[in-house]
């Protein structure tokens, strides 16, 4: 790794590129501290707190802490990962943009282009109906609509600003800009939450009780670290072969190939789609000062809090867990049909003259890549939520309260890989050894 790393250093390109991505990462992170013209920061933070929960929890990790500061980068990338999610969810319904998506470089643009403006028009949405709530919890001086367009404008521009900071670094080569910046936000709130597991596992105990928890700790952090890994590098490879065919005066084909397929397909979405719809019902009750007053109605509502999971004397919540396990194996299933087409797959081996050995071409084919996509899928979503649920609960059962959990890892590791391997295909290029062997 360190010789990678010093081979890296050596490339102008890519030492230029590292440099650039660093000082933009320097100015998200100092555009955090800034806050939102008009806001009572102090007052807005424990209403967060105390309102979101687990919800609150998980933007503010996206958003390396702006949120709950609301800094002018309080929205950070949260509008564009949502439009990106959007964009690829309408690919299926609107058979223009599923043209677009296939036409190449040029399609690529426009898609990028919807993409930004969809990512503007949310930021505004999101602005306004912040401004509104927290400007009607009385968190906004003066509270009117001049107060409310100025911070909709100030939270607009700073989302505005992340995304094209996230696309600069793009153009550089060094990895996709927008999960850059997402990675530094996660890790930026990490040293803060090893001191609060420090505060309550470790400051003040006794001798035993501290190396066991620093042990504890240590291993949970490891092991969750470990299986993210696995999960995001495991693939099934179907070998193919393609037949020799005349081409000119010579014979061509007769090799052999493989069509990788991914373990975890849908990456992380699955848990962010199941974590956002367990937690609409909280923030809505919450912002909007929906009384719930039949306590079978209070249960159900505690009940899909990740909080209350594994804690003990609240044995509904298992609905909850019950429920958050459906919905991420749901979507796992559903993003891989949205991101992976058995039958356009069969239909371009057939076209190329390629067979998996076995099986024949077509709908045989099709059928077989259906079954072990099922498959891998259910591995895939099963390693998810043992990866999600870890961190919940160790947080139900000891109260270890942290902003970063399975979902967050998932993306630290995911990302840090995808960038190892931009880095590296760069160094190939050049002759360079790189980070992995």
């Amino acid at each position: 790794m360190f010789k990678g790393l010093v081979n890296a250093i050596k490339i102008k390109e890519i030492r230029n590129g590292l440099l650039f991505a660093l000082f933009i990462l320097v100015v998200v992170r100092l555009g955090s501290q800034i806050p939102a013209p008009g806001v009572d920061v102090a007052g807005l933070k424990e209403y967060l707190a105390n309102n979101l929960g687990q919800a609150g929890t998980l933007i503010d990790s996206f958003t390396g802490g702006s949120f709950s500061e609301m800094s002018i980068f309080a929205l950070s990338v949260t509008p564009y990962i949502t439009s990106s999610i959007i964009i690829q969810l309408l690919t299926i319904a609107i058979p223009a943009l599923e043209e677009m998506q296939k036409d190449g470089e040029e399609g690529r643009k426009k898609m990028t282009a919807i993409t930004r403006f969809v990512s503007i028009a949310l930021a505004i949405i999101e602005s306004l109906g912040l401004s509104i709530g927290f400007g009607r919890a009385g968190y906004i001086e003066n509270y009117g609509f001049l107060s409310v367009m100025v911070i909709v404008v100030t939270l607009t521009a700073g989302s505005t600003v992340i995304m094209w900071l996230g696309e600069r670094i793009t153009s550089r080569g060094i990895g996709n800009g927008i999960s850059i910046i997402l990675l530094i936000n996660i890790v930026s709130r990490m040293p803060s939450d090893f001191y609060n597991l420090y505060q309550m596992f470790v400051q003040g105990k006794d001798i035993v009780y501290m190396v066991i928890s620093i042990v504890i700790i240590l291993g949970v952090v490891l092991l969750t670290t470990v299986l993210t890994i696995i999960l995001q590098d495991a693939e099934r490879r179907i070998p193919v072969s393609y037949a020799q065919k005349v081409q000119g005066r010579r014979m061509v084909g007769a090799r052999s190939s493989h069509i990788p397929l991914k373990v975890n397909t849908g990456n992380v979405m699955p848990i962010i789609f199941a974590s956002t719809l367990m937690s609409v019902p909280s923030i809505v009750i919450n912002l909007f000062k929906v009384e719930v007053k039949s306590t079978v109605g209070q249960k159900i509502i505690t009940g899909l809090s990740q909080s209350y999971w594994f804690k003990p004397g609240y044995p509904w919540a298992y609905i909850g867990l019950a429920l958050y396990i459906f919905l991420v194996m749901f979507f796992a299933y559903f993003y891989t049909t949205i991101s992976f087409n058995p039958m356009e797959v069969a239909n371009n081996l057939k076209k190329g003259g390629g067979f998996i050995p076995g099986i024949r071409p077509g709908k045989p084919t099709q059928e077989y890549l259906n079954k072990i996509l099922n498959y891998i899928v259910f591995i895939g979503a099963t390693g998810l939520m043992l990866v999600a649920i870890i961190p919940i609960f160790f947080n139900g059962r000891f109260n270890a309260d942290v902003s970063f959990g399975g979902t967050s890892l998932i993306i630290i590791v995911g990302v840090i890989i995808e960038t190892i391997k931009q880095i590296e295909s760069k160094m190939i290029v050049r002759n360079y050894s790189g980070f992995l062997k």
